[in-house]
């Protein structure tokens, strides 16, 4: 690999040589009023077709320009227009920098922008600079939503939906496609997961003040990691101002469902050093969000006689803290104008603790007539169950999930010819997530008379007759330890040279490789605890009482009495005079493995203008995956059979083939053939077998799962707006090849164990069926759709009418699956594909002068199927979703702002339904949240 490295850098060198006649221009374009870098400005030799954009940085490059005499000049919206008169020298670099005001004399040439649409104008002047289609949007517009992490801003974004937690968004789909089919990276570096068994990036995690812009790319080019097929949102942090630079935010808050406080704060500090040579800045922020939630949980049955009822119901009250800490730092050194390098390193670390009090009504029995068939009565049990931990300074008496991600890289940009550029980079990044001290305890009672109403299956309940604390018994008292961790290692090296077939039309050459070394483990470990002695009853320890009053469901749902939080966290359960211990291994062995992945990546991607309207992108991408996965084999719960090894070996190609046309300064084109591909779960790839013969049941991993195939087509329009705006529409089409589903079969039997696992012990018995459940790969998916947008300050309108805005957008997105196969191997017709939201929804509407603004925001996401079940009947649906939220500001000085925030004023619920949307499966509130505060800028 290295030897044809060095060959291929001796040939680049050689091809490069010829421009020792020429020279080359660079420089910064930024704000003249605030000295802040321009990303996205097109930079052109005045009266030619040659031109270059600036990158995040601002910074632009002119390769191998014939020495002479030239004018350029930057344009870009929102700004005026900006000339320079250029001399260049053979062999040397020339340097001319720009600061361009958004000030004109000449009114009807540009529209003048105040500070509150110079962010957007960022944003914009990249978006429509891009080759790819892409969305963009800078800190200044996530400033603008009161979105305290990223995930709840990216949400704003055309084709961009989330899957919430605890009222927070946390899994991305991009153009309806599933979190599992998209990436996200931290400058151009993939991001690893802190969960155990998925790729998916937890968006909660990170601040949404810690990034600068984010970037959606909904097509990708040569240059970029292929794993994304529904897109990847590249979050690119800050970097070192042109000058000093200080910002500071303070914020407290009130969450109504607890009714318990909330605190924020950051800071960002900025500076150049050694004559400019030298800029660093930092960046800091603490949010402390201590809330809750109130759940109600249904799973139905439909019996033989086809009387649909309840097999089992939950009602859950969370308290829940989360606080988010972040930590970044930059650098950059420049040597000379030819040479200059980058470092980042982001750490973020977030702790979440939480109580759960869970009272669960199951082992419903259903009681019939005597025609067999009216269900006349029910029975069952009834369990309360405490989620906590240990009593420490860490848990304090709740289970504790400690989450982190850290990223640290290294980035180079040498000019090694006139002709010539070479970049590099290398990065570590690691994720964890760690669970110590994490407690259980549970009293049940059974043979409980039970009443079902079902008559509004939206809210089913169940009530019971001779409920006694004296009656419920201990039956579980555990505490486990969960620690998952990722990492990966990175490294590239990107050669770019001039190469254009057309005369007097720009031509650029890109080659790079890549190399990402990935690993994941999970180990868990898990204890059962017995009291020495008679077991306790809920009338024999220290308890907590919820009755329904203000429980979000209805008060109807009264979740009782539990043993308290701090009864459970202090527990001295390694004590042997009290408890006796036991390791349960039906709760970790199957779920432990270990995960190693090599990838392996080369590409070519040539730019080449066509026209002076028309430029194309055509490259290729090979990646060559390599995976080691180690996973158990369990027998009947409890017993390691031994462990199973499996390696693998597969390569993509994936072509690519992109054009853009400005049909007018204004109005550009683009359409896109390109491929992607979606690598399987960890978890879902691990070899393991779990055999849980109490449940007649066995779950397998499946590590002959190949990778997801897309083929992508793609068309954009879009009209950019001389006052800072837009207006887009664009159609897609994805053909999936390979997809992944959850393949469920209730007639498993031991033919069917045999042809799926030969040669191992057959666990199940002749003539009994059990359930079986795997990852599959299904046939084909066809994924298609529209999206439309528009923003734009209305600043044609009279008077106060001008200071108002709109930003809004809507995204269609229609699937059809082909492959997927019921438990009697019958294939399922119209079928769409897991994860696929047919209407998504934003609207904001807003109004900004120079000292006030103020934002009303709302979110619409349709149902959409989220898990296939064994049948219909069985299938798992996420509900619509409807947020609304508001913020607002005020400019008290020149570089002093208040600030209010209200997010959720819908108390929109997380709600998934079974089979039908009337049937509930799960719904969960968490009401509002409101935030005051000052932010600082200087």
């Amino acid at each position: 690999m290295i030897k044809k490295l060095l060959v291929l850098v001796a040939i680049l060198a050689a091809m490069g040589s010829y421009a020792q006649g020429n020279g080359v221009i660079s420089g910064k374009i930024t704000d003249k009023d605030n000295n802040f870098s321009l990303p996205g400005a097109t930079v052109r030799f005045t009266g030619s077709n040659r031109y270059t954009i600036s990158n995040q940085i601002g910074d632009y490059e002119f390769l191998n320009v014939p020495a002479g005499s030239y004018q350029v000049e930057v344009l870009y919206i929102g700004y005026q227009t900006l000339q320079q008169d250029v001399t260049v020298e053979a062999g040397k670099t020339i340097v001319v920098n720009f600061a361009i005001s958004t000030n004109s004399e000449n009114l009807n040439e540009v529209v003048v922008v105040g500070d509150r649409l110079r962010g957007q104008a960022r944003a914009l002047n990249q978006q429509k600079n891009n080759q790819n289609i892409t969305n963009v949007i800078s800190s200044d517009q996530v400033g603008r939503f009161p979105d305290a992490n990223i995930g709840d801003a990216l949400k704003r974004v055309p084709g961009i939906t989330m899957q919430n937690d605890q009222g927070e968004a946390r899994n991305i789909i991009i153009r309806g496609l599933a979190p599992a089919l998209n990436s996200v990276t931290i400058n151009g570096d993939r991001i690893p997961s802190a969960e155990g068994d998925n790729r998916n990036v937890q968006m909660d995690l990170i601040p949404s003040d810690m990034i600068a812009t984010m970037e959606v790319n909904k097509t990708l080019t040569p240059d970029m990691d292929g794993d994304a097929i529904g897109g990847s949102v590249n979050l690119i942090t800050r970097a070192a101002p042109n000058g000093e630079r200080i910002s500071a935010t303070l914020a407290g808050g009130y969450a109504p469902i607890r009714e318990n406080p909330i605190y924020t704060a950051g800071l960002v500090y900025g500076n150049r050093y050694l004559g400019g040579k030298l800029g660093m800045v930092i960046s800091g922020s603490y949010n402390n969000n201590d809330f809750g939630s109130d759940n109600v949980e249904a799973v139905w049955v439909n019996d033989d006689a086809g009387n649909t009822y309840v097999e089992e119901m939950d009602i859950r009250k969370y308290d829940v803290q989360r606080i988010r800490r972040s930590g970044a730092i930059a650098f950059d050194y420049k040597f000379n104008e030819n040479n200059t390098i980058y470092g980042n390193a982001m750490y973020n670390w977030r702790d979440d603790r939480e109580n759960r009090f869970r009272t669960t009504y199951d082992d419903i029995e259903a009681n019939y007539a005597a025609d067999g068939t009216t269900i006349d009565s029910f029975t069952g049990r009834v369990k309360r169950e405490t989620k906590g931990g240990i009593d420490n300074n860490r848990n304090k008496s709740r289970r504790l999930e400690d989450q982190r991600v850290q990223n640290y890289a290294l980035r180079g940009e040498h000019l090694l010819t006139p002709g010539l550029d070479m970049d590099w980079q290398m990065n570590y990044s690691e994720a964890s997530e760690f669970r110590p001290g994490e407690r259980y305890i549970e009293f049940e009672q059974e043979g409980l008379a039970f009443t079902q109403d079902v008559s509004n299956p939206e809210r089913p309940f169940i009530g019971t007759t001779g409920e006694d604390l004296g009656s419920f018994e201990q039956s579980e008292l555990t505490e486990n330890r969960d620690n998952t961790s990722e990492s990966e290692f990175g490294a590239k090296l990107n050669f770019r040279f001039p190469l254009s077939i057309i005369k007097e039309q720009k031509g650029r050459m890109r080659v790079g490789a890549r190399l990402r070394i990935k690993n994941k483990d999970r180990n868990n470990i898990f204890y059962a605890y017995e009291p020495v002695g008679d077991a306790p009853t809920l009338a024999d320890v220290n308890t907590s009482y919820f009755n329904g009053s203000g429980f979000n469901p209805g008060s109807k749902y009264i979740p009782g009495t539990f043993a308290s939080a701090d009864y459970l966290g202090n527990l001295d359960l390694n004590n042997p005079s009290l408890f006796e211990s036991e390791l349960d291994p039906s709760e970790y062995l199957a779920v432990n493995y270990t995960a190693k992945e090599n990838i392996y990546a080369g590409y070519v991607r040539w730019d080449q203008d066509l026209t002076s309207k028309l430029s194309m992108i055509v490259g290729v991408r090979i990646e060559n995956t390599n995976i080691d996965y180690t996973g158990n084999r369990v027998l009947d719960e409890e017993e390691l059979e031994g462990t199973i090894t499996n390696t693998n070996s597969y390569t993509n190609v994936l072509p690519n083939l992109q054009f853009k046309y400005n049909a007018t300064d204004d109005l550009i084109l683009r359409a896109a053939f390109t491929t992607a591909l979606a690598r399987p779960d960890y978890y879902a790839l691990a070899p393991y077998v779990n055999n849980i013969a109490a449940d007649s049941e066995i779950i397998a991993g499946n590590p002959d799962l190949k990778a997801t195939y897309s083929y992508n087509y793609d068309f954009m329009a879009e009209n950019y707006f001389k006052s800072v705006g837009l207006v887009s529409a664009g159609a897609f089409y994805k053909n999936l090849n390979d997809f992944i589903y959850t393949y469920s079969n209730n007639q498993y039997n031991t033919a069917d164990f045999a042809a799926d696992f030969p040669g191992q012990d057959n666990p199940v018995p002749a003539g009994e069926e059990w359930t079986f459940i795997q990852s599959r790969n299904g046939e084909t998916v066809d994924v298609y759709g529209f999206e439309v947008a528009f923003q734009r300050q209305l600043d044609f309108l009279p008077g106060f009418l001008k200071h108002f805005g709109i930003y809004t957008n809507y995204t269609f997105t229609e699937s059809k699956a082909n492959g997927i196969t019921n438990e009697d191997g019958e294939e399922r017709t119209g079928m769409s594909l897991p994860g696929t939201a047919p209407h998504m929804f934003n609207g904001s509407l807003f109004w900004d002068n120079n000292k006030f603004s103020a934002r009303v925001s709302l979110n619409y996401t349709a149902d959409y199927l989220d898990e296939l079940g064994s049948d219909a009947f069985q299938d798992s649906y996420y509900d619509k979703q409807l947020f609304v939220d508001a913020n607002a500001s005020y400019k008290i000085t020149k570089n002093l702002r208040v600030f209010a925030e209200a997010n959720n004023l819908t108390n929109q619920p997380l709600r998934y339904y079974q089979g039908i949307s009337s049937r509930t499966k799960q719904v969960e509130f968490y009401e509002g949240r409101f935030n005051l505060g000052l932010k600082f800028d200087f």
